[in-house]
């Protein structure tokens, strides 16, 4: 009588577990992004600014894919989490979910982490955050794998702000030094405001 229960837990398992065995052929890199003392090593393929931001695809609350290039035209801030569980993790998503009101229309915010789509949802209904997208990169391990952002043996993002302008370029990337340290929202914003205001 359990079988059905336990055929999908083992469905929605299992892309989440396809994802992290990819990882282990993934190029890595010792950053100087530390967890506490010591550097972290990064993997996946890290992107120089002012290319074109790679298209990648992550998942929603209901596992649906969201991709990138579904904000084609409109300035795009990517803040990513190693956790939302955590307090610093909490702490720049709520930052950021707040300043979306003062914000043009066209701009979009993504908070990224590797929580499962479940958990962020939860967390989001708890601490109301509901102004940008939060999605999981933990379905297909493709957004982390793309920009160089995956810690090698946590199964985490770094922490990190990107910003994609209307043309589809990397314009802005800060990677937070130390990873129980909040990133520079001042920078951050500022940058952000003046690329949406630019004429295409």
């Amino acid at each position: 009588m359990f079988k059905p229960l336990i055929a999908t837990m083992f469905v929605l398992a299992t892309p989440w577990l396809q994802a992290a065995d990819l990882t282990a052929s993934l190029p890595v890199r010792l950053s100087e992004v530390k967890a506490g003392e010591r550097p972290l090593e990064l993997q996946g393929t890290p992107v120089s600014l002012q290319t074109l931001a790679p298209d990648f695809k992550v998942a929603d609350a209901g596992f649906k894919p969201v991709k990138l290039s579904d904000f084609a035209g409109k300035t795009v801030l990517i803040s990513t989490v190693p956790s939302l569980d955590t307090g610093v993790c909490s702490i720049q998503t709520k930052k950021f979910n707040e300043e979306v009101s003062s914000l043009p229309a066209d701009v979009v915010i993504l908070t990224i982490s590797n929580d499962l789509p479940f958990a962020q949802k939860r967390f989001c209904q708890k601490e109301q955050v509901d102004k940008l997208l939060v999605l999981s990169d933990a379905v297909w391990g493709d957004f982390g794998s793309s920009y160089g952002l995956r810690i090698k043996d946590m199964g985490l993002l770094t922490r990190a702000v990107l910003i994609v302008d209307r043309n589809g370029k990397l314009v802005y990337q800060q990677l937070v030094p130390l990873l129980s340290q909040e990133p520079d929202y001042t920078a951050a914003l500022a940058t952000l405001k003046q690329f949406a205001q630019k004429k295409s």
